[in-house]
């Protein structure tokens, strides 16, 4: 049957009515209030917009191809056709309206006052978390925002994104009673090392590896499994571990720190390990990367939080038997030398020598004296050396949360000045709709 003529007004009309909300629909850089230094890097800012505007523009090809369809197709299709392509037309553009909310909601919070440039300057961190004295990789774009919650989360960049198409940025989601300490520094360079991960293939060079050891262990086999399934959670915290030194278990402890069911709680079935056991391979990490007492400190107030009594005769064994393959699973990691380090190990290519705890006790005692000098140092230092003095005692939590509230504004203007020169001194380029980029 042709498509009856109330059918095929009222979906043309319909079809017309997206295209003028579509139309609505206004890069951020023209509709975002913001401290310029609250914004995004260009990079991100850019890589936003490009990706959403050649959805849109997609988008309404696809409507005014539907429009074509539908005037000239009234005597060949039917109104059940019609109606169906339609409702595909319309999740595609429902899709489009989800990933512009996903970013909206992560760029509004650079309205907030003060908390806009604060996270302005953890991206900052992010970017530096990523970088290797050797490159081995192109890094992406890195954006924070905060959310309700205790752990951080990441959408990772190149990753698939609700309605299709790959993430153009990596998104961090970061806790906001995290804000502002050093402890923020834990979970933000956890979630980076995820993004790191991926680019590097840990997770998929490692796995045979500790498929390998589990075969070939005399005893303790089982142990291997579960490092096996938990390897994505642990490679991130070493990740963590070796940026920002000490920091990074300080800040696990908070996160982690559970009713004892849920610190005792193991199972193959979650990619986390049980907190009670992830807190000690933090600690053996740290200790083989950064050597000093401080991890034995670490992990005695551990065990002090939530000793290991009142267990099943099962849960004691398990734990018992994961402890004892630690020092092993560490080294795996440190000498584990994946494909894309081309011949270098992890330790070799994290610079560990710039967060030797000697190195940043030193620091903090010299910024004492020279606190302008603290500004000139990598921010992954910067977290690492006031972490170290956390942990010493050197400074206090009120000292620790002012100092980091003013280093991450230094960063966020820093680079936002920065940008704004180079900016200025490049030509500008436009995108195939005519729009300078």
């Amino acid at each position: 049957m042709p498509i009856p003529h109330d059918a095929s007004w009222m979906l043309e009309q319909e079809a017309r009515a997206l295209l003028t909300r579509l139309a609505r629909i206004r890069p951020f850089a023209m509709q975002e209030t913001m401290l310029p230094a609250a914004g995004l890097l260009p990079a991100s800012q850019v890589a936003i917009e490009l990706y959403l505007m050649r959805g849109r523009r997609h988008l309404r090809r696809l409507i005014l191809r539907f429009v074509r369809w539908l005037r000239a197709a009234r005597q060949t299709a039917d109104a059940p056709e019609a109606q169906r392509r339609f409702s595909i037309l319309r999740l595609r553009f429902i899709s489009v309206l989800t990933q512009f909310d996903l970013f909206n909601d992560v760029i509004t919070q650079r309205s907030e006052s003060e908390t806009g440039v604060w996270l302005s300057g953890l991206d900052v961190v992010s970017a530096d978390a990523l970088q290797l004295r050797q490159p081995a990789f192109e890094a992406p774009a890195v954006i924070c925002y905060l959310d309700r919650g205790v752990g951080a989360a990441i959408r990772r960049a190149r990753t698939r994104l609700p309605g299709g198409g790959d993430s153009p940025v990596a998104i961090v989601k970061v806790p906001r009673e995290r804000m502002v300490g050093s402890g923020i520094a834990s979970s933000l360079i956890h979630e980076v090392g995820h993004q790191a991960a991926a680019l590097l293939g840990l997770v998929e060079s490692l796995r045979p590896v500790l498929r390998r050891k589990g075969r070939e262990a005399s005893t303790d086999a089982e142990a291997w499994r579960y490092w096996e399934r938990w390897i994505s959670e642990i490679v991130a915290d070493f990740w963590s571990v070796a940026r920002v030194g000490v920091a990074s278990t300080m800040g696990l402890i908070g996160v982690v720190s559970l009713p004892r069911a849920f610190v005792f709680r193991i199972t193959l079935n979650d990619p986390h390990p049980a907190p009670w056991i992830r807190v000690k391979v933090s600690a053996a990490i740290g200790q083989a990367l950064h050597p000093q007492p401080a991890w034995a400190r670490l992990s005695n107030l551990w065990e002090s939080y939530y000793p290991r009594i009142g267990l099943t005769e099962g849960q004691e064994q398990v734990f018992a038997m994961l402890e004892r393959t630690i020092p092993e699973l560490v080294a795996v990691l440190i000498e584990h030398q994946p494909p894309a380090l081309r011949g270098r190990s992890l330790a070799e290519a994290l610079d560990l020598d710039e967060v030797r705890p000697a190195r940043l006790t030193a620091l903090m005692a010299r910024w004492r004296s020279a606190p302008w000098e603290m500004y000139r140092a990598r921010p992954i230092v910067v977290f690492a050396a006031i972490g170290q003095g956390r942990m010493e005692g050197t400074i206090t939590p009120e000292e620790e949360s002012e100092v980091l509230g003013k280093t991450l504004a230094h960063w966020a203007l820093t680079t936002t000045l920065e940008a704004a020169a180079g900016c200025a001194a490049k030509p500008l380029r436009r995108c195939g709709c005519g729009c300078a980029v």
